[in-house]
This record gives structure tokens, C-alpha cells and sequence, in this order.
């Protein structure tokens, strides 16, 4: 193995042209390099530390002190194998190694020749590369284009190095009393600092000549950028030289307070916000407003009270994100990707915020619409919100309007008031940092208003994409540029919602989830939740299907989620604390230990009726909460034609009421009634759980069929739900909330739903396999009502057949 000295006497032998040639072998240990070149003749120290590098030094070491330096194509990568290194390297003698107490290797290196990488070995414990050596031809003696570009090296080299590059006065000794190209090309090119693609580029050039031409290439355009970094400079020294006697007059004004015992804590924070100012990047109007105050400011003594509200005013000011704003994720797939991960369904909801992500994509600023989601508490209203914000990559804010009296709630205070605050629109954007938050308006639908203004009308201005480019703050005074903003509101019902303010909004309905539905949300999301929260492992619990099932129908009745997850949390929480009292069996719940967990059922599911009955109909409502079935009792009695009304109806219901009665009381023969019946019998409408007030348009024929049946004596089918409003001439109006109601009629087994005609186009709404189960009636007038629902009249018994023997009980008898 030859020593160090042998080498470095053949390197030097080399060098000066003389005949002993290092001999150099087919394969060496390679050593890649993160991000840097090394040519021959450079001596670099150099820091190992992967697991490879380091064997691959031990055996240079141990074999003849060479090893080959690649550099990598990728910079991150952390095993490089051979398609990850530049084909062309350098063959390099270690000259000194230093083990560190961290684990690392100091290596001293001296490049010895150019060599190209033939194959490289990568089953080893290192990387061992077969390489060529490169031979280097020798410049033409005495050539002009050689000489010439010598002579420019050298001078761009000098040129750079007086533009301010940093290079020691020693290499530029060397530089200009260097004769042999090649190494003065190499020389100059490991002193520029390049980046590794083009030190790279030099490396791989044998020719002297060429290899010449393009470090000259690389000269020129750094002393390009060069001299294109010193006029910045020059320009910026002109500006501290203008900014110089601001200086030292506010130096002057400092001393001055000093002597007059006042504090620099308030030029400290003038200065502060001013460096504040110039960052924001404020529109020019707010930028002269924020200048004019901090004039103010500064001429006030630091003990006056407008100070500290000033002060408060310049604080919010500068921390506004002006110009901040995040970069929109426009990705469609991934936008779908995120909304399928957090919600299951909502396919239509899910399909009109991809519509908008995409608008987004091909127009850089589009005047969207504002959506509205309503829908039932619990159906993932603000969650949905959540996930839009997630897939934009945007903040997300969320305020709370519900119970919002006050109009300065939104618009801000005037700055005469003490303890002013900005609305809180505008402390939204300060919390999200950036001009494009998603802010969720939630409850919109539970704004009062009073003696102090009316926010509904406030917020016009905010939800008006025509408006909102200038939305003004009477806190802060100025305008602010609310267009990159994106609003979205929620709401139970729209009927308190200002009208004004609904038609600034596109409207999205979340109905109530089926029970497929709430199966596999609570499987994919509400279980998981729970287990997370109450600490434990999925291993310690299973509740199978017909479990949820069970909870669901005999734990809850509601259109969203919140009581079914309660009910899962309940469940949690006594695994938990079974294994905490040291049980660490699988829990499995099923529906018969059901009720172990969470005792005896809630809530008794609505059902059909058992049989057909006169003057009981089964009715469909509406209600924030979802659909629900509602059964209208009637009966008649003796009396003088008096219709009446009992279970806190509310005035429309009892208009309807009337029509019913009216529409029976003309139609009285051609529906069976005897009309003498309307002067001797009273008819008597009660809706059952009377403690809970009720009222709408769509009792309309349930009221009707209700009345008519215990008229004409003819009993009502007893799987048949209906819906719809009534006229005086007996046509059928159509209703809202056909979804909710449809599904209240799933929950309660109803086979048959008489829905009004016009209603046919919302059954889109519906989910598909609803239309397996029940079967749905369209119809346009009562009367269709009445041959689908009522059954013949029943014929009392003759007189001659036999009558059923009453019951005998073994106890005296007495007169009733």
C-alpha cells in the first residue's frame, strides 16, 4: 500500500509535467456529496456521517488512501444508490481522518483526477464503482483562443472579487501566476460558489479548452449579477443617507424627552409601528390614515388617556392582514378526497362546493354566491364548513350569532367610546392572520334585534359580493377589502332570517341522515371519536350492528347525530371504567345487553297502527328538528253542528281545519254524509301530546280525511301517511320538507305516502332506497285522498243476526 508521501512526491511529479504517472485502480470505494463539486488538485475537509460514507473511508484507508467523490443528484436523499450520482466524479487521496466523539468522520481530501463512473456496486456494505480514468489533453501550445480566455479568467476574476465576492487575496496570488489551463479553470470554478448543476457541468469537460470557455461563461454571469447586487446597493445607501436626518432628529427629540424626565417606551413603540406600517402593505388611504395617527401619537404625552386608545388602534391596524393572504389548494380530487373523509352522503352538498372549488380554479377572483346551510342541529353543518377550509388549505373562523342583538357587534364601535372594540368581522380576520379566511356566520337564523340596531341589516354590506370590497369598520375607520373572504352561514330555518339578507344567500338543505346513514357514520366516524376520547383501544370494544341499530331507534329521535354519539360516549364510558377497575376483556355489545349500557329504551318509536280505525289519521310534519309522524283524532257527538279544535293548534292549523269541515259540509252527499248529521253532531279534531304547540300548512288532508271518516263512517287504512294543504275547492297544495317528512315515515313503517302532485319534483331528494320500501301516491285533488285512505263505509249488524253473549264476571251486578 503506498504512503502519504509516495503520493503526495507523484502528485507533485504530476503537477510540474513529469513522467511518474499515479497508478490509479479500476474500482474504488465511492463517497457521494451532498452539495458539493470537487476537482483535482482542490484539498477540502469534509464531514462523514452516513453508515455507508463512513465504511466506504475505512476501506480506502485500509486499502491505498483513494477513494472516488460523486456528487448526488438529489440533495435530500439520504441512500443514494448509482442511477443517484453524476457520472462523472473525481479520484481523491485521503490525506488525514479524524474520528469525532459524535459518531462522524473528519476527512482531509486532495482531488487527484477526473474518472467516469462505468458501474457502480450497491449490495455491499458501501458503493464500489469500476471507473475509467478521464484523460486530460493538453491545451495547444501557444494558442490564441487559450490564451485569450486565460487572460479573461483572470480578469473576471479580479473584477469579481473587487464587486465584492469573497475571494482570498492567496487564491488570486495563485490566480495570476498560474500557467496550465485546466487547473486554472478548475481553480476558478471551485472559488465562485456555484450551484452543483453547474459545478457539475465543469467537472465533466475534459477538454481544457472547452472546460476554459465555459468557467468564462460562468464568470460573466456572475459579475452580471454582481453588478446588478452593487446598484441595489448603491441605491439602498442613497436611501439610509435621505432616512439619515429623520434619524438624527429623532435622536435629538429622544434626548430632549429624556431631559424633560419623559419615558422612551413610547418612541420604542412609535418606531415599532412604523416598521409594522411599511410591512403591512396597506391600501394607500389606510396607510395615510395610519401615518396621520402615528404623527398624533407621537406628540402626545405617554400619561394622556387617548393615548392608550390610540395606542390600542395602532395595535389592530398593523396586525390586519393587509396583504397576507394564503395560496388556495385548487386541487379537485384532493378537495373530494377531503369532504368524503370527513362526511358520509351529502352528495348534492358535496357536488355544489366542488362546482365552486372549480370556478375558483379558472377565474382568479370570482363574485361567488354566499352559502346558506340549513338544516336540523347535528347533520354536520359547521363540521361541513370545517372540511371546506381544510381542502382550500384556508383558516378556518367560526362566529356565533345566535342571540346577537347589537349592531356595533359587526360593525365596531366608534372610537369615542370607552372600551371601543373593532366588529367582530374585522377581530376574525385579525385571529385568521390572513385576508381569505372561511368565516362560518353560524345561526344566522338567531339574530334579534333591538333598541341598538338591527346586525341582520349590518350584515348586508358584509354578505354582498358587490359591496364587500369596501367594507367599513367604525372602529377602524377606513375600508378593508373583504372580496377575498370566503362566507358561509348556517341555519335551522329560514323563516327568521331577514329576506334582504336570504337572498344574498344560496341556500343548501341538510336534511336528517336515514338510519343506513347514521349506521356508517357512527361506524366511520362517531365510534372511533369516542374511543379516542375516552382512552380506549379498539381491541376493548365491539358494537355490533344491530347494536347501533338498536340505539338509534330506541335511544334517539333525532335528525343529526349529537344524541346518537352522547349515547355512544355513554357506552364508553363504562368499558372504561371496567377496565380501569382492571377487566380487560373484549366488551361486545349486542341488543340484548344493550340495555346494560344504557338502560331501559328513550323513546318509543312511532309505529303504524295496529288496525283500521274511523277518525284516526296518520299525518306527516315538519319540525327543526327533522320529519315526525302525527296522528289527528276525530270524533262526533251529539250536539248542534260545532266544530272543535283541541291540542294547542296554531292559527294556520285551524284554518285548515275550517277548509277541511267547510269542503265536507258542501260535498256532503256526494260523500256519504248525511247532511242532517252537520246540525245534530258536533266534530270534535284533537291532535295528541297537547303540551306541545303545533301549527303549518301541511295538515291541510290529513285534517280532511280525519273529518270525512268520522262523517261518513268509513275507517282509515292504517298504513297510509299523507301530507299536503287543502283549498275550498278541494285541491291539493304542495309542502316543504318532503325528505324529513319521508323519512319520519321509514321510521314509523309506513307503507303508503300520499304526497300533493306538484311535490313529484322533490323526490329527488329522497334517497334511493326509500322507493323499495313505500310506496308513493301523487294526487291533485281530496278526493284522490279519499279513495286511496278511506275504506267503505262499515254496515252495522242486522237485527235478526246474532249478537256476541256479553261477558258474565262471578261478582254482584249492578246498575250502570
Amino acid at each position: 500500500m503506498p504512503s502519504i508521501t509516495d503520493i503526495a512526491e507523484s502528485l507533485d511529479a504530476t503537477a510540474e509535467g513529469g513522467e511518474q504517472q499515479l497508478q490509479i485502480p479500476e474500482t474504488l470505494p465511492v463517497l457521494p456529496l451532498r452539495d458539493i463539486v470537487i476537482y483535482p488538485f482542490m484539498i477540502v475537509p469534509l464531514f462523514v456521517s452516513r453508515e455507508k460514507s463512513i465504511r466506504a473511508v475505512d476501506e480506502a484507508l485500509g486499502e491505498n488512501r483513494m477513494i472516488l467523490l460523486a456528487s448526488q443528484k438529489d440533495l435530500d436523499k439520504e441512500e443514494p444508490t448509482g442511477d443517484d450520482l453524476y457520472r462523472v466524479g473525481t479520484v481523491a487521496v485521503i490525506m488525514r481522518m479524524l474520528k469525532l466523539p459524535d459518531g462522524r468522520t473528519r476527512i482531509l481530501v486532495q482531488g487527484l483526477t477526473r474518472a467516469h463512473l462505468e458501474t457502480v456496486e450497491e449490495g455491499g456494505e458501501y458503493l464500489r464503482a469500476k471507473l475509467s480514468v478521464m484523460q486530460e489533453p493538453p491545451a495547444p501550445e501557444r494558442s490564441l483562443e487559450v490564451e485569450a480566455l486565460v487572460r479573461n479568467v483572470r480578469a473576471s476574476m479580479e473584477k469579481a472579487a473587487n464587486l465584492g465576492k469573497n475571494i482570498s487575496p492567496e487564491v488570486m496570488a495563485i490566480v495570476a501566476n498560474l500557467d496550465e489551463a485546466g487547473r486554472l479553470a478548475d481553480l476558478a470554478a471551485s472559488n465562485l460558489e456555484l450551484k452543483v448543476e453547474d459545478a457539475q457541468s465543469v467537472l465533466d469537460i475534459a477538454d481544457t479548452t472547452a472546460r476554459l470557455r465555459r468557467v468564462n461563461e460562468l464568470l460573466n454571469k456572475e459579475i452580471e449579477v454582481l453588478t446588478v447586487q452593487q446598484e441595489i446597493n448603491t441605491q439602498a445607501r442613497a436611501d439610509i443617507d435621505r432616512s439619515q436626518r429623520e434619524f438624527y432628529l429623532r435622536q435629538q427629540l429622544k434626548a430632549i424627552q429624556g431631559e424633560l424626565g419623559e419615558g422612551n417606551e413610547l418612541a420604542e413603540e412609535i418606531a415599532q409601528f412604523r416598521d409594522k406600517i411599511e410591512v403591512a402593505h396597506m391600501p394607500k388611504a389606510a396607510e395615510d390614515e395610519a401615518l396621520r395617527q402615528l404623527k398624533k401619537l407621537e406628540r402626545m404625552h405617554p400619561d394622556a388617556a387617548e393615548t392608550a386608545t390610540l395606542r390600542n388602534w395602532m395595535e389592530i391596524m398593523t396586525d390586519l392582514p393587509w396583504s397576507k393572504a394564503s395560496t388556495d389548494n385548487l386541487d379537485l380530487k384532493k378537495a373530494e378526497e377531503v369532504l368524503n373523509e370527513d362526511h358520509y352522503g351529502l352528495e348534492k352538498i358535496k357536488e355544489r362546493i366542488i362546482e365552486a372549488l372549480a370556478v375558483r380554479k379558472l377565474k382568479e377572483k370570482p363574485k361567488g354566491s354566499i352559502l346558506c346551510l340549513v338544516g336540523p342541529p347535528g347533520v354536520g353543518k359547521t363540521s361541513l364548513g370545517r372540511s371546506i377550509a381544510r381542502a382550500l388549505d384556508r383558516k378556518f373562523v367560526r362566529l356565533s350569532l345566535g342571540g346577537l342583538h347589537d349592531e356595533a357587534e359587526i360593525r365596531g364601535h366608534r372610537r369615542t367610546y370607552v372600551g371601543a372594540m373593532p366588529g367582530r368581522i374585522v377581530q376574525a380576520l385579525q385571529q385568521a392572520a390572513t385576508n381569505n379566511p372561511l368565516i362560518m356566520l353560524d345561526e344566522i337564523d338567531k339574530v334579534g334585534a333591538d333598541f341598538r340596531g338591527d346586525p341582520s341589516s349590518a350584515l348586508l354590506e358584509v354578505l354582498d359580493p358587490e359591496q364587500n370590497n369596501s367594507f367599513r369598520d367604525n372602529y377602524l375607520g377606513v375600508t378593508f377589502d373583504l372580496s377575498n373572504v370566503m362566507f358561509m352561514t348556517t341555519a335551522n330555518v329560514l323563516d327568521t332570517i331577514q329576506p334582504a339578507l336570504r337572498d344574498r344567500m344560496e341556500v343548501i338543505r341538510l336534511a336528517g341522515y336515514t338510519e343506513e346513514e347514521k349506521l356508517e357514520i357512527a361506524r366511520r366516524h362517531l365510534i372511533p371519536k369516542q374511543l379516542d376520547e375516552n382512552g380506549i383501544a379498539s381491541r376493548h370494544l365491539r358494537i355490533s350492528k344491530g347494536a347501533l341499530a338498536a340505539v338509534i331507534q330506541q335511544y334517539t329521535q333525532e335528525a343529526g347525530l349529537r344524541q346518537l354519539e352522547r349515547e355512544i360516549g355513554a357506552i364508553c364510558r363504562k368499558v372504561a371504567r371496567r377496565i380501569a377497575e382492571g377487566q380487560n376483556a373484549t366488551v361486545h355489545v349486542t341488543p340484548k345487553n344493550l340495555h346494560e349500557f344504557l338502560g331501559v329504551s328513550k323513546v318509543t318509536p312511532d309505529e303504524v297502527l295496529k288496525k283500521d280505525q274511523i277518525g284516526v289519521a296518520t299525518g306527516l310534519a315538519w319540525t327543526a328538528t327533522g320529519g315526525e309522524v302525527l296522528f289527528i283524532e276525530a270524533l262526533r257527538m251529539k250536539g248542534k253542528g260545532t266544530l272543535v279544535l283541541t291540542g294547542q293548534l296554531g292559527d294556520v292549523m285551524k284554518e285548515s281545519a275550517q277548509a277541511a269541515y267547510s269542503y265536507a259540509k258542501s260535498r256532503a252527499r256526494e260523500l256519504g254524509i248525511p247532511e242532517d248529521d252537520f246540525n245534530i253532531y258536533d266534530v270534535h279534531v284533537h291532535i295528541p301530546e297537547g303540551a306541545i304547540p303545533k301549527d303549518g300548512p301541511s295538515a291541510g288532508i290529513t285534517l280532511a280525511t280525519a273529518i270525512v271518516s268520522v262523517l261518513a263512517q268509513r275507517p282509515i287504512r292504517k298504513d297510509v301517511a299523507m301530507t299536503g294543504e287543502i283549498t275550498l275547492r278541494g285541491n291539493v297544495l304542495p309542502v316543504g320538507g318532503v325528505k324529513e317528512k319521508v323519512l319520519a315515515a321509514r321510521r314509523a313503517r309506513v307503507t303508503k305516502i300520499l304526497l300533493p302532485h306538484l311535490n313529484q319534483r322533490d323526490m329527488d331528494e329522497v334517497p334511493k332506497e326509500l322507493f323499495g320500501e313505500i310506496q308513493f301516491i301523487f294526487v291533485d285533488s281530496v278526493q284522490q285522498v279519499f279513495r286511496e285512505a278511506l275504506k267503505d263505509k262499515v254496515t252495522p249488524p242486522a237485527s235478526g243476526s246474532a249478537r256476541p253473549k256479553p261477558l258474565t264476571l262471578p261478582v254482584p251486578t249492578s246498575s250502570h
